[in-house]
Formats: structure tokens, sequence, C-alpha cells
């Protein structure tokens, strides 16, 4: 696992391309472990599963920690990265710029889910907190047994899968 890789878990400085090398790659690795994480989570939300992306949610925290911790480690050995391993810092900003873009569509696909859940909310309230008069005098008034029938009073259906 990523956790036991003791390179994301101390601060070591660069002294060497070897080093600089290990260093880029442990990012690469939390980093293409983390985008896949997330793009699993966006596919789960679009297709509404959302109790099965929250499963996801302790995982996506760990790999974002180790993430976060070797980000810390490039940048504290940025001169030395970039006089060892130019090319692959370059590669490194490459992935990082595609996981922007990726966290981009998430947060769209949340924020759509989270939009479409209030809407649902809100407009349930509205329906079961309308006045359900009957219609018995006035101009709008009816006759017989509809008088006292409650219009689109059907039964309520909550789906608790979402």
């Amino acid at each position: 696992m990523l956790a036991a890789r003791p390179i994301l878990d101390e601060r070591p400085r660069i002294a060497d391309a070897l080093g600089a090398r290990a260093l880029i790659e442990a990012v690469l690795e939390a980093l293409g472990a983390l985008s896949h994480l997330v793009g699993e989570e966006t596919e789960l939300v679009r297709a509404g599963r959302l109790p099965e992306a929250m499963t996801r949610e302790p995982r996506k925290t760990e790999l974002a920690g180790i993430y976060m911790r070797g980000v810390e480690q490039v940048k504290l050995n940025a001169v030395a990265l970039a006089r060892f391993v130019p090319a692959e810092v370059k590669r490194l900003k490459d992935a990082h710029l595609a996981f922007q873009g990726l966290i981009e569509t998430n947060q769209i696909v949340l924020a759509t889910a989270r939009a479409v859940s209030e809407s649902i909310v809100r407009d349930l309230a509205a329906d079961t907190n309308k006045p359900m008069r009957a219609n018995g005098y006035g101009p709008a008034a009816t006759v017989g047994a509809g008088v006292f029938a409650r219009p689109n009073s059907g039964p309520l259906v909550v789906s608790r899968r979402l």
C-alpha cells in the first residue's frame, strides 16, 4: 500500500538523481491512485449511487494526505528536482494539471447532484404543504364526490437509495 512507502513519510533532502526520481515516482503513484478513486466517485455520483460513492471517502482522504505530503516534499526539494530530473518534474506538473481537470469535473457532478436533491426536497415540501381545500363554493366549485377529493393527493414515494 501507499501508506507504507517511507519516501512520503519522511522529509528527505534530495542529494542525487536516484532520490529525485524516487520522490517524483512516489508522488505520481499517489496521484494516480487518487485520480482513479476520484474518477470512480464521479461515475458513481453521476449514476445516482451515492451510498456506494460515500464508502470511498476514507480511502480518498488517506490518498489525498499522502499526495499532499508528497507535494510538500517536492516543494522543499524543488531546486534539486529541477536540476536532477527536469523531465520528471514536467511529467508531475502535467499529471497535476490533468488531476485538476478531474477534480473540476467531480465538483460539477457533486454540485449537480446536490442541486437535484435540493430541488426534489423543495418540490416535495411545497407539495405536502400546499393547502388541500375542497372547492365546494364559488365559481370553481364542483359537485359530487370530486368536491372532497384532494387534487394530486397520490401517495408519496421516497427512494432511500439516493
